[in-house]
């Protein structure tokens, strides 16, 4: 009976989410596939109180979660279906916050992976985990906005909104492959979405197994803001307007890693706040010439091609992003024409 209740209510949370996306996402019966594949994870904590997280199944004897989710925990364990599984030891990476739960056996099916330094900018993508406390697991869905080169793997940047609850949780492709774990937001309104690679996971089990969740060691992504990557130092100067110090930190990563395309659209987007117009126009080409389908550099180069009156120009970014996102081109063209229409 908890079964069939449980199916019912992932079906509704997944009918929801396809109806509130235009996007061509996978249809209800593949997603329905994965149900088995994601389980809600508990950790009693030493106040007494307990914490919720999301894990995913890689193989019938590991779950894999964020480190963060049972860290310095009394005990943790796998809810489904109403019932508990309790781990016999795990293997943590507390650095990069991914820990793989170990039972003797369970019964889910676990999902395909995919290396995370295989996707491209764009790529339609979904996550699924239990926000705010939710008993069934919710999808979001969105596609790659970038990608992060940080300690021989990829970070993941997407607009698959995830909430608290559903760190541990899974970021898959079109395939249904794994392809990341949902992990950290950047702080403000206009919150990023961060997953971990893939490739992690794979050197994660190749570690020792521990009997303890007890760390002092803090999360990559949670140190004090000077430590941080930075593509994450980058995300308040950016939405706050604060262009100098977007301009300066943007221009250490461009000489630290200058084959990092988002590193050259920030610098360019700190130029267009300074009045730099050339300058940006140069910086956003360099993020174009690393990295062809990034879209939000292509389309300053489209508002900039319109001011400038620069019709060749106009014509060749145009090109470039219908090769993208043809259904973008068409709303840039429709406000454009809008615009002309309302002088």
């Amino acid at each position: 009976m908890i079964l069939v209740i449980y199916r019912k209510l992932f079906l509704i949370s997944l009918l929801v989410g396809l109806i509130n996306t235009a996007q061509a996402q996978p249809d209800i019966v593949k997603l329905l596939q994965l149900h088995e594949s994601i389980v809600q994870i508990s950790v009693e904590l030493e106040n007494g109180t307990t914490g919720t997280g999301t894990g995913v199944v890689i193989s019938p004897e590991y779950v894999i979660t964020n480190c963060h989710v049972i860290a310095n925990g009394k005990g943790a364990n796998v809810a489904k279906y109403g019932d508990g599984y309790k781990p016999l030891s795990i293997k943590a990476d507390w650095k990069h916050d991914l820990c793989a739960l170990k039972f003797d056996g369970l019964p889910f099916k676990p999902v395909r992976m995919r290396d995370t330094d295989t996707l491209n900018n764009e790529e339609e993508i979904f996550s699924i985990g239990f926000p705010n406390g939710n008993n069934v697991p919710q999808p979001s869905y969105g596609t790659v906005k970038a990608k992060y080169p940080y300690e021989g793997a990829t970070i993941i940047r997407s607009d698959a909104a995830f909430g608290l609850g559903s760190s541990g949780g899974a970021l898959f492709d079109q395939e249904l492959n794994l392809i990341g774990i949902t992990t950290f937001k950047s702080p403000g309104p206009k919150g990023y979405f961060y997953s971990l690679p893939v490739e992690w996971i794979k050197l994660l089990l190749k570690t020792q197994e521990l009997d303890s969740l007890n760390t002092d060691e803090t999360p990559f992504w949670a140190l004090p803001y000077e430590k941080q990557p930075y593509f994450m130092q980058v995300v308040i100067p950016f939405q706050n307007g604060e262009w100098q110090s977007l301009n300066r930190i943007s221009r250490e990563w461009t000489n630290k890693e200058p084959m990092t395309d988002d590193a050259w659209y920030f610098l360019g987007q700190s130029e267009i706040g300074l009045s730099k117009v050339e300058q940006a126009k140069i910086d956003f080409e360099k993020a174009i010439f690393i990295n062809p389908r990034h879209l939000d550099a292509l389309k300053n180069l489209y508002k900039l091609a319109i001011q400038d009156k620069d019709f060749n120009a106009l014509e060749k970014i145009k090109t470039k992003i219908g090769s993208v996102d043809n259904s973008l081109l068409q709303e840039l063209e429709k406000n454009n024409t809008e615009a002309n229409l309302s002088r």
